[in-house]
């Protein structure tokens, strides 16, 4: 009985997570200035839907047996777990490929240095991808002992984790670099919401 519940939650999981990006990729204003707010709302939503899948892999990569339905712990090999969280950094990737998307739709907020500030989050956006892509590839080199194996993973599920904490750090570094941009950030709905996820 838990199994098939289980694969009811992901897929109601996997629709929210869908209406979620299609909300954030509704409006393109890409090469247009935008009202502060507006840009502030879109990359918040953006960050937020993208920071949302990535925390639903790393659990799903956590208690693989939930994820797949199994309602009895299973013995797991290297290859079998390097596999399971290869699958896990491919979902990032197209997450933060989603991401990038939507952070290049946000358009240039309408401040001083709105270019700067556009640039700065799109850069990270985009070495996000590549990082999470750069973790993706290192599993595919085949480990030939079980430190190695050790090792890929460690390092693949640390480039999660410093993707997300990246993330947090480039929008703060956005509103100290653009005073106009603190109380657009404060007073936001998505950004509010981001900010509560990331404390």
């Amino acid at each position: 009985m838990r199994g098939p519940l289980v694969w009811i939650a992901v897929v109601a999981v996997g629709i929210v997570a869908l209406i979620g990006i299609g909300a954030v990729l509704s409006d393109d204003e890409s090469g247009e200035t935008v009202s502060a707010g507006e840009w502030a709302e879109s990359v918040c939503g953006a960050v937020g839907v993208w920071r949302g899948e990535l925390e639903a892999t790393v659990e799903d990569i956590r208690t693989p047996n939930a994820a797949a339905g199994s309602e009895e712990p299973q013995s797991e090999t290297p290859q079998g777990r390097t596999g399971f969280i290869r699958v896990g950094l491919e979902r990032a990737v197209l997450a933060t490929e989603t991401m990038v998307e939507g952070v290049d739709n946000a358009g240039t907020p309408d401040v001083t240095d709105g270019q700067q500030v556009a640039d700065a989050v799109a850069s990270w956006a985009d070495s996000a991808r590549d990082d999470l892509e750069d973790a993706q590839d290192s599993l595919d080199e085949e480990a030939e002992s079980l430190e190695e194996a050790v090792e890929q993973v460690t390092e693949a599920l640390g480039a999660i984790g410093a993707v997300l904490a990246s993330g947090t750090q480039t929008l703060a570094e956005v509103a100290r670099t653009e005073p106009a941009l603190v109380a657009v950030f404060r007073d936001t709905s998505t950004c509010q919401q981001l900010q509560e996820e990331t404390d």
